[in-house]
């Protein structure tokens, strides 16, 4: 009984938490696309700024669905490329580890309320424990791969907590600082770094894809890999 209504209190608390970051950093998801106008919004709103701005990242790992490279750019021209870079990559795995830890408390009953069962049907190829660390630290590593619907697939695996950490963090990185740079180097009208960036990050997510759909390709041909 205890538990239960510690799992009633904690659900309650995160979606407090996501409604107040909502309503209060709704300027962001316009801002976004706007990197100037961010710019000049984080500034005046000071250590709240960067507080909303790291709470709108751990909604968009929970809806999955939202890209993460437009908050990145963001971030390159409100922070620059070290503060943007660790800001994201905090957020991005703050995010990632609290659906991590809520559907290992929670199970299906939670994941389903974000992800359909036909999405995590797409990752069966990561069900090869001795296999499934590696692929998971190479596809965060690339860009374009579905961080985000991973993070609630790797909550039903045995995989531990600071094996997980370290993925989320070291693997996000290099992706991350690219697309920092490349919104930092836009805001310093540094167009041909800016272009190199994205190239990379271009030519790394098409790899990345190819890798992904590699892996499903297989496991569907063959279930037991």
């Amino acid at each position: 009984m205890k538990k239960h209504i510690q799992r009633i209190f904690t659900i309650l608390a995160i979606i407090l938490f996501f409604v107040i970051t909502y309503y209060m950093g709704r300027p962001l998801i316009s801002f976004v696309s706007e990197p100037g106008a961010f710019q000049v919004w984080v500034n005046e709103q000071g250590i709240l700024g960067v507080l909303l701005f790291l709470g709108m990242l751990i909604l968009q790992v929970f809806a999955a669905v939202i890209p993460g490279g437009p908050f990145e750019i963001a971030a390159g021209y409100a922070f620059g490329v070290v503060k943007g870079s660790l800001i994201c990559a905090i957020g991005t795995t703050l995010g990632s580890m609290v659906v991590f830890f809520l559907v290992r408390c929670f199970g299906h009953k939670f994941l389903h309320l974000f992800v359909e069962e036909t999405e995590l049907e797409k990752l069966t190829f990561l069900n090869d424990n001795k296999k499934m660390e590696s692929i998971l630290f190479l596809l965060f590593l690339i860009p374009g791969t579905p961080k985000d619907l991973l993070s609630y697939f790797v909550g039903l695996t045995d995989i531990s907590v600071s094996h997980w950490l370290f993925i989320c963090f070291v693997g996000r990185l290099p992706a991350i600082v690219l697309s920092v740079l490349g919104g930092h180097a836009l805001s310093n009208a540094q167009y041909h770094i800016a272009v190199i960036a994205f190239v990379v990050i271009l030519i790394t997510a098409s790899i990345g894809a190819y890798f992904f759909q590699k892996h499903k390709k297989n496991a569907k041909e063959d279930p037991q890999k």
